[in-house]
């Protein structure tokens, strides 16, 4: 499969940057990176060698990091930054650091918030734009939400690049997940189409992680640190009763990253149920009768369900989407709720069930320490790409290094959980679940 991992650029780059860096290797001074230097896709010695013996260059993305020469000149540069989607931990940091990293090394005085995401953008909405600045920036970091507001959906994008013209906007930062990105590459092609010289910049924003070429997003590890103290109190409750049941559904539409991580972070979760898995609710090796199972011999049992798993269990299975054209799930957690007491009370037997949703306060809690950290260095990456007139562009993380991705590259497809891989089998190896609950 063929995939292309070129950046695209604005023009030449004639600006000194500010920065004040080295090329010298063994100076002290941190070097300037070149477009040259690359991160490889696939650093096995597996892969080295078949393109090795097939004489082919190895895909590689490039590395993300401050350029000796800029596109735009600071002082007559103007920056838009927009949030959108759903809320995540991290949110109020990344816009924290891309004004800090603008104005404190990059001397841009003219940053501007846009209010409720994309719709911030259309007149009939009437939402003002925010001046932003360090003093009014100063203490986000430890809140969570977002300042800027958010909103689900895409706009109209001959409206949204019409005010990026009329405000004379030079860098346009689109923080969000898969729904925001699609908007930010829809933009930066109506931009192009005109023939505008503006840069549209994507940082990654989503809670369950499921974003393609990408190792990690900002707020996944708080939202599964914050799972798991939710798991284990939840393990309280379920060991406090006579075969006593504890119900937790965790955030994870279409990947079951969170539900996975924080089970293994617990170590006291007996049944994770995600999307990427097919699962029986009846007969012998269906969840129900191994539930059932787990009870008569150990008198309670914890369950961690992400929200898009068992959605084949649904009748009534809709393809709706929300505005930001992810399908409607059914409630998995209150339908396994619903099959639990109606399977235990049918059987007369006894048990406690306790069922625990905390999904909106996870997503609106501030970001950890690693997070937090994590996006200021997202963030500053995003600006050194961005002033140096790289477009079209995510700032992601792979193979231990930040680099630079094509947009249309990442919203291709989503990120799973492979049923195969170790993430999932060391899963299975702490609960110690059967690898399947199909008949």
């Amino acid at each position: 499969m063929e995939i292309n991992s070129t950046i695209e650029s604005l023009g030449n780059c004639n600006v000194e940057s500010p920065l004040k860096l080295s090329r010298t290797k063994g100076d002290g001074i941190f070097d300037y990176i070149e477009d040259e230097d690359r991160i490889l896709y696939d650093s096995s010695l597996k892969n080295f060698l078949h393109c090795v013996d097939n004489n082919k260059i190895p895909l590689s993305f490039e590395k993300a990091g401050p350029k000796q020469h800029l596109y735009f000149e600071p002082a007559k540069t103007k920056i838009a930054i927009v949030t959108c989607g759903g809320l995540c931990p991290g949110l109020n940091n990344v816009i924290r650091s891309l004004v800090m990293e603008l104005h404190y090394r990059y001397n841009v005085r003219n940053i501007i918030g846009i209010r409720y995401g994309y719709e911030g953008f259309i007149p009939k909405y009437n939402h003002p734009y925010l001046e932003l600045n360090p003093e009014n920036v100063s203490h986000i970091h430890t809140l969570g939400g977002t300042l800027l507001g958010s909103s689900r959906g895409m706009q109209d994008v001959s409206i949204i690049v019409d005010q990026l013209e009329l405000m004379n906007i030079n860098i346009l930062f689109c923080i969000g997940g898969d729904g925001t990105l699609r908007g930010a590459q829809a933009i930066k092609e109506k931009v192009e189409k005109r023939k505008l010289k503006i840069a549209i910049a994507g940082i990654p924003k989503t809670i369950d992680n499921d974003i393609s070429y990408i190792d990690r997003s900002f707020g996944f590890e708080t939202a599964y640190g914050m799972a798991k103290d939710i798991i284990r109190y939840a393990h309280n409750e379920a060991i406090g009763a006579y075969n006593g049941i504890a119900l937790i559904k965790l955030m994870g539409r279409d990947s079951g990253f969170i539900a996975a991580n924080a089970a293994l972070s617990v170590q006291e979760v007996n049944f994770v149920l995600i999307p990427e898995m097919d699962f029986d609710l009846y007969g012998e090796h269906g969840f129900l009768n191994v539930l059932k199972k787990r009870l008569e011999s150990r008198k309670h049992a914890l369950i961690v369900v992400a929200e898009g798993a068992g959605q084949h269990l649904f009748e009534d299975v809709s393809r709706e989407k929300d505005d930001s054209g992810n399908v409607l799930h059914k409630d998995i957690g209150l339908f396994l709720k619903e099959k639990i007491t109606t399977e235990f009370n049918a059987l007369s037997f006894p048990y406690s069930l306790k069922y625990i949703d905390p999904s909106y306060i996870i997503r609106s809690a501030p970001a950890n320490a690693n997070d937090s950290k994590f996006c200021n260095q997202l963030s500053r990456n995003a600006v050194h790409a961005a002033m140096a007139g790289k477009t079209g562009f995510v700032v992601g993380y792979w193979n231990n290094q930040f680099v630079l991705l094509p947009t249309p590259l990442t919203v291709k497809e989503r990120k799973k959980v492979d049923v195969e891989g170790e993430l999932w089998w060391s899963v299975l190896e702490a609960t110690g679940q059967p690898v399947s609950l199909k008949n």
